[in-house]
């Protein structure tokens, strides 16, 4: 299958994941209902139009419980496709595929409707010159596969963690005194890449000449980003932040910015309708 993320390691997220739904006891209704030489043919498809995300981790919890099924993927991560679309056709031993299931559907439909919600926000900003980033609003533990889940939409992946890039914010400032001092600690540190959130035009001259290499344009109205943006020029990359929406990140794209963080991406996308749907048993 070959599937592979950075500081993501899918055997033990499919082991950990099937242990957590199967406890002490395992799958009693299979186990009860489904005879153990039971096998069935069944497809994955969406039930409305999606983004598709996470389709090589669905696989891999049906491999995880029988390693001689069969599965024939029909689209890729990063597709769009339309609802009824076939995602996987898989044969396999029945018990072993009704207890992945859930496991498998969960992850698919929860990246798959992070994906779909990001390709809307990119569409929105599409020509204007802006790039869609995400943000560190993940789900505790599921940070590489959100991200991903955001790439497959079409946004470009932001700080990975609080190691990669400084970010200085309003409690870093009001810490450190001012954020001129803020940034002024972070670049004596040797700190390479220092971010700064500012939400006042009149912090944007204390943060560049400290040292600032990006400057977050925190909840400014389009009037004042466009203000921020001329008064930056080209000294550093620009970034729009805080309560976009589809509605405003077109207006807010125009301003000029080279980036806009959108949270909601992975803190709010609902989970995309994908169902399994077992149509013939042997």
């Amino acid at each position: 299958m070959g599937f592979t993320l950075d500081r993501f390691d899918l055997d033990a997220f499919v082991a950990d994941t099937l242990a957590e739904d199967l406890g002490e006891g395992g799958d009693i209704t299979s186990a009860a209902v489904i005879s153990e030489d039971a096998r069935f043919r069944g497809a994955m498809d969406s039930r409305d139009a999606i983004v598709v995300a996470g389709l090589p981790i669905a696989e891999a919890f049906f491999r995880a419980l029988d390693s001689d099924v069969e599965i024939e993927t029909r689209v890729a991560d990063g597709d769009s496709v339309s609802g009824g679309t076939d995602l996987m056709r898989l044969t396999g031993r029945a018990r072993a595929m009704l207890t992945a299931e859930r496991s498998a559907l969960n992850t698919i439909q929860h990246l798959s409707g992070i994906a779909t919600m990001t390709r809307a926000y990119v569409d929105e900003i599409a020509g204007t010159g802006a790039t869609l980033l995400d943000t560190r609003k993940t789900i505790p533990g599921l940070r590489a596969l959100e991200k991903y889940a955001t790439r497959m939409g079409g946004a470009q992946n932001h700080r990975m963690g609080l190691w990669d890039a400084a970010m200085i914010k309003d409690n870093h400032v009001a810490v450190a005194g001012s954020v001129g001092e803020a940034v002024r600690r972070a670049v004596d540190a040797g700190i390479a890449d220092v971010i700064v959130e500012v939400d006042r035009v009149d912090q944007i001259e204390p943060a560049l000449e400290a040292g600032a290499t990006h400057l977050l344009l925190d909840n400014m109205p389009p009037e004042m980003l466009r203000r921020a943006v001329k008064l930056i020029g080209d000294r550093v990359a620009t970034e729009a932040s805080g309560g976009v929406s589809l509605n405003s990140i077109n207006e807010i794209a125009k301003t000029g910015v080279d980036f806009i963080s959108v949270g909601r991406l992975t803190q709010s996308a609902p989970a995309a309708d994908i169902g399994l749907d077992f149509a013939e048993i042997d």
